[in-house]
């Protein structure tokens, strides 16, 4: 019996994102592992200008934002196990660390996991959601050796 995996499709738009792929591409599968996924999703490791781009367009907002998940756009994707896009803004998210005392790769890390739980319809607009879907943060994270991201 094989293990069922999540395969990970990385497009690199920006240089601060070198040397993180790898460690990114292990997060989203973990997240996958985690929630009991198999399929495919694509990582966009974008700038902030091109995820304020995707932000106006999809969201209608002005600027970048950290991460934005796309789940998939037809039911055909989604059946034959494509799981959804999830972009993230280089800058946003070394400013976000920085600011917050964390590493990069390990605030990068959260949103991966993140973005992926949005894919499979974890929210967190009422608090009920929001306690759910950061446990599961929590727990794919502490995992991987990652510290809690909301302590």
């Amino acid at each position: 019996m094989t293990e069922e995996v999540l395969e990970v499709d990385i497009v690199v738009g920006c240089p601060l994102w070198r040397g993180h792929e790898d460690l990114l591409s292990e997060v989203a599968a973990a997240a996958a592992a985690a929630e009991g996924k198999a399929g495919a999703v694509s990582l966009l490791l974008g700038d902030d200008a091109a995820i304020a781009g995707l932000n106006g367009q999809f969201r209608g907002k002005e600027g970048p934002t950290n991460v934005l998940s796309f789940p998939p756009a037809e039911a055909g994707e989604a059946s034959q196990g494509f799981l959804g896009d999830i972009a993230l803004a280089a800058e946003t998210i070394a400013a976000e660390a920085q600011f917050q005392g964390k590493r990069f790769e390990h605030h990068a890390a959260h949103l991966v996991v993140h973005g992926f739980l949005h894919l499979l319809g974890y929210d967190h607009i009422d608090p009920a959601d929001a306690e759910s879907m950061e446990s599961r943060e929590r727990a794919i994270l502490i995992s991987l050796g990652i510290d809690d991201p909301y302590a």
